[in-house]
């Protein structure tokens, strides 16, 4: 989401008149649109920040994004950042840049409390896409509060952008040529928990737009797919065959301590439908390692787990605690040591799973977005060389 967040900023700060420069260049303005859903996140947002500043230390340095939003006194105290501007604000942004600029408004932090935002605010038309898939943010926020998961408290809860604005938003990115927009949000699965609708009903709209090739949906959750919208996404050609559903563990234990609301059969069951119904989908997924109280023996559940199930790729994450979390006061905490080692397995798994995806599908012939790098993005989310000829943002076919 935080794709659609940045397109957000810059096209603010393009219609205003100012010219975009590549991050490593000198700027008058630097935003650091930040992530904190690790200590490994809040590390890489400083280091940048910290770059900025060394960049050109007079320019202003904005510290905006999740971690803004959760720790605004943390990131304030840096000498590196003039302002910190939280999720709540950050429609605000630009404004608050040209008062800073300007010495009207004297204060630092802008930073709201989230739990109180009621509607999506940052939805404005997007025109300086940095890719060639727009990402198009129709829902924010989180009702679900995993116990290790900050999220939340940086995003809020469930708001989702009303179905005829998108349809709207969709329709122009339609006329403006795009082939594939990504519907992205905080659990996507979630929209319209607000406002008495739902991601199938959302989707059953959009799907008529003619022009758009395909939707690729974010980040969903295995509990919140029911038999229609299963059907749906895994019957019609309008939608990716590529879908990222968190797993987290595969131990029903260390799942329960999570406050994940599925099983690990029913994680797999899920995913295996959804292979079965359409055999080019890339599934993809996220696991913690070293979750607090994890023993070797959960660990190896989730192994055993990730290894027979029709994964296409998975992301390991080492635990850390998170601000405002039930988990951070879970014990026994796992070694760093042993935390290491498990990544590092996960790691290795990830590789063999490209590997059995990529042979799973070979042969199929599939629909591919060109990047204008010499490379095409396939609908099931492999990346491989364009065809001769081929032009930045067209679809073509291409055998796998």
């Amino acid at each position: 989401m935080n794709f659609f967040d940045t397109d957000f900023i810059r096209t603010q700060f393009l219609k205003k008149g100012y010219k975009e420069v590549p991050f490593g260049e000198k700027a008058d303005v630097y935003v650091v649109n930040t992530c904190t859903v690790t200590k490994g996140a809040d590390r890489d947002s400083r280091k940048l920040l910290y770059k900025a500043k060394r960049l050109n230390p007079d320019a202003v340095v904005v510290a905006t994004g999740c971690y803004a939003q959760v720790s605004p006194d943390e990131l304030a105290k840096l000498e590196a950042v003039d302002l910190v501007v939280g999720n709540t604000h950050k429609a605000e942004l630009l404004k608050l840049v040209e008062e800073y600029l300007e010495r009207k408004n004297p204060g630092k932090v802008f930073v709201g409390e989230i739990f109180r935002e009621g509607e999506v605010k940052n939805f404005d038309p997007v025109v300086a896409f940095e890719h060639t898939r727009p990402f198009l943010k129709v829902q924010e926020g989180c009702n679900s509060f995993c116990s290790f998961c900050v999220i939340p408290y940086a995003r809020g809860k469930v708001r989702s952008v009303p179905p005829e604005k998108v349809l709207e938003a969709v329709r122009r990115l339609a006329d403006l040529g795009y082939k594939e927009v990504v519907l992205t949000g905080t659990q996507l699965s979630q929209y319209g928990w607000d406002v008495g609708t739902s991601l199938l009903e959302l989707l059953e709209k959009l799907l008529t737009v003619e022009g758009i090739e395909y939707f690729r949906l974010s980040s969903m959750s295995v509990a919140e797919i029911d038999d229609p919208l299963l059907e749906l996404i895994t019957s019609s050609e309008k939608v990716a065959p590529h879908f990222h559903l968190s797993l987290q563990s595969g131990s029903d234990r260390i799942l329960k301590l999570m406050r994940r609301n599925y099983s690990a059969e029913e994680y797999a069951q899920k995913v295996q439908s959804i292979v079965e119904r359409r055999p080019i989908t890339a599934v993809g997924t996220d696991v913690i390692a070293g979750f607090p109280t994890e023993t070797d023996a959960d660990f190896e559940k989730t192994v055993e787990l990730i290894e027979r199930l029709p994964l296409a790729y998975l992301h390991a994450f080492p635990y850390s605690d998170r601000p405002f979390t039930k988990a951070a006061k879970l014990k026994p905490k796992v070694p760093p040591a042993v935390i290491k080692e498990r990544v590092r397995v996960l790691q290795e798994l990830n590789e063999k799973k490209k590997r059995e995806f990529r042979k799973r599908v070979e042969g199929a012939e599939v629909r591919a977005l060109v990047l204008g790098n010499g490379k095409v993005l396939t609908e099931n989310y492999l990346e491989l060389p364009a065809p001769p000829q081929s032009e930045r943002g067209q679809v073509v076919r291409v055998r796998l």
